[in-house]
């Protein structure tokens, strides 16, 4: 400790330096955009490894470098409005990643797009589970209606994919099915610690579809025509086209 000079007599004592106040540390002021933002993706990060019931305003405050009372300031819904922001956010990522690329073949195609797929829920893991599973306490209409304008964007893309604008009933019966076996196929490979691997995952999915194509393709003309032109459209991998001929038990 440094010491205090001693007053000369007469002298008046000398005064103490004052000691400055601890600060916090983390804590930076942003623009209030920036600033949501950055609690949203802090909080999606939260979200993603942990459910979201054991999630609190206080560990994404903590988290963010920030205070409770400044997250209530952006989302003074608390939590739930907090959760909300988090799941769109995340949704609109996903749906980003159905983009099909340019080239390749059908298959090749659907595959790229399933490579994002499985990209994203390895990322968000525990968010994804209990955000597909539902029961969670924050599960509201709004999350349901979140998570129902995902799928609709997957069957939107994967219409489109095939090169169909009007999908009659049947068809659309199928997609819709498919999705729903992509995302308890991607529930399942969490719950089995990813032990299978991705790629054949992937693969055992684009064949799944072609599949229930197949039994549909029984019963409508429609999904028969577009199964033909995808069947086509595999010519630059005879392999993989025989294959799927195999699996419509030869047809042209």
């Amino acid at each position: 400790m440094e010491a205090r000079p001693i007053p000369a007599a007469g002298q008046a004592p000398v005064p103490a330096a004052p000691q400055s106040r601890p600060r916090r540390t983390g804590y930076r002021r942003l623009p209030v955009q920036q600033r949501r933002e950055q609690l949203i993706a802090v909080a999606l990060e939260l979200f993603a490894s942990r459910p979201p019931e054991e999630v609190g305003l206080d560990d994404v405050a903590e988290a963010a470098g920030a205070s409770r009372p400044l997250v209530y300031r952006y989302f003074a819904g608390g939590k739930q409005q907090l959760y909300e922001a988090a799941l769109r956010t995340a949704a609109d990522e996903l749906t980003s990643r159905f983009a099909v690329p340019v080239s390749g073949t059908p298959s090749e195609q659907l595959s790229a797009v399933l490579d994002g797929y499985f990209a994203f829920v390895a990322e968000h893991d525990a968010g994804y589970s209990a955000l597909l599973r539902g029961g969670s306490v924050v599960e509201t209409a709004r999350t349901s209606a979140i998570v129902d304008d995902v799928r609709r964007a997957a069957l939107r893309r994967t219409l489109r994919h095939l090169g169909v604008r009007e999908a009659g009933p049947r068809l659309t019966l199928l997609v819709r099915s498919w999705i729903a076996v992509v995302e308890g196929a991607s529930l399942s490979w969490l719950d089995e610690g990813r032990t299978l691997p991705v790629a054949e995952l992937r693969d055992w999915l684009v064949d799944q579809f072609t599949a229930m194509a197949a039994a549909t393709a029984l019963h409508d003309p429609q999904t028969a025509e577009v199964l033909a032109g995808v069947l086509a459209l595999e010519g630059p991998r005879p392999e993989r086209a025989e294959r799927l001929r195999a699996v419509l038990g030869g047809a042209p």
